[in-house]
């Protein structure tokens, strides 16, 4: 899977691949392949939501830091 795959491409995957393993007629080679490819997808989706985490809080702090001069124009 590419580096470069996006947090709503990782999870529409990892639904495939849930969906796959929930199916009774995969072979049991192939469940295996399957949980290790969803393994990977949760790592990109987990890698995703923490950079938007991070985001967040840095847009946050530059609010936080901005309101107190804005106060003091008032």
């Amino acid at each position: 899977m590419s580096e470069a795959m996006c947090y709503e491409q990782a999870m529409d995957r990892l639904q495939t691949l849930l969906e796959k393993l929930q199916d009774e007629a995969t072979p049991l080679a192939e469940a295996i392949r399957l949980y290790a490819e969803a393994a990977q997808m949760i790592a990109v989706c987990h890698a995703a939501l923490e950079n938007a985490k991070l985001q967040i809080e840095e847009i946050d702090l530059k609010l936080a830091q901005a309101a107190p001069a804005a106060e003091d124009n008032a």
